[in-house]
């Protein structure tokens, strides 16, 4: 049975720290949400912690900078724990070798910036595909385009036997109102094609072990039943909760909004039968992060 509140504030004394996604929560990909940065600023002013947990590929770093373009404050959040940092980790460690075949904009290629964190990084090369011994995904080349171009590339890269790494799970994001593809939706269809895809975000184990390390960090000893997920996207924030056994709160004016017939709130029918449908179970839900 699923439980609807209308504002985090309902709930939130039950939590004394937030794995927050980004996009579609806090901000839309263009502009921070207001009512949720103050949602979040309430909610670390009485004490509480807050750890964005985003299946962006950039560096915490990178993160860091586009919330400022977004308008989104230093005082709404404490840390960040990013899929491409947990990505960006594991190809320096060789999980999909040294010489790479890079797919995705210029605007990620920070992503092969060395990584200090480790004592002996890999020294990473980029080559042609016909090169590769692996392939790093963290976007499409074209956003807009269907990942279905790719599938010639694609069927080389698997006749070779080349894993692909997947900066960043989702499989769409709405920029605004205009919906674009993620690197989550090549990877799919390399797995549908036979190949195989790893993957480091929502809603995988190593981005949460990011967060709980980053959490720790700050001096934050957090037990399990104590943290709350929040998110839009039923298949990453949702699902990677379940698994991780910590409760969570759905966003349903995100990615589900009309799945969800949500306005101000969730329309209730329709939000348990979209439920049912996906076959997953939030805590609680609520229209939009308040």
């Amino acid at each position: 049975m699923f439980q609807i509140v209308n504002a985090l504030s309902d709930i939130s004394d039950r939590y004394d720290a937030l794995f927050v996604d980004l996009w579609g929560c806090v901000h839309d990909g263009v502009k921070a949400y207001p009512a949720a940065v103050k949602a979040l600023q309430e909610y670390r002013a009485r004490g509480g912690a807050v750890v964005l947990v985003t299946n962006s590929p950039k560096p915490r770093a990178g993160v860091v900078q586009q919330l400022k373009v977004f308008g989104v404050p230093e005082d709404a959040w404490d840390t960040i724990a990013t899929s491409g940092d947990s990505a960006r980790s594991a190809m320096f460690q060789g999980v999909v070798g040294r010489k790479i075949y890079f797919i995705g904009e210029d605007r990620d290629l920070p992503f092969f910036e060395p990584l200090k964190l480790l004592d002996a990084p890999l020294e990473i090369e980029r080559v042609s595909l016909a090169e590769a011994e692996g392939i790093v995904c963290t976007g499409p080349f074209d956003s807009m385009a269907d990942p279905d171009g790719m599938r010639g590339d694609f069927l080389l890269a698997k006749t070779n036997g080349l894993k692909m790494l997947c900066a960043n799970p989702d499989i769409v994001v709405d920029r605004g109102h205009v919906r674009e593809w993620c690197a989550g939706a090549l990877a799919k269809l390399y797995e549908e094609m036979g190949g195989e895809s790893l993957y480091f975000g929502k809603p995988h184990p190593p981005i949460y072990d990011l967060a709980r390390r980053r959490l720790a960090a700050l001096g934050h000893v957090v037990s399990d039943d104590r943290i709350l997920a929040i998110g839009d996207g039923i298949h990453t924030d949702i699902r990677g909760a379940v698994g991780e056994s910590i409760d969570s709160l759905f966003i349903t004016g995100g990615l589900a909004a009309a799945d969800t017939k949500t306005t101000e709130h969730p329309e209730p029918v329709a939000l348990e039968h979209y439920l049912t449908q996906e076959m997953m179970s939030p805590t609680y839900s609520i229209g939009f992060l308040r």
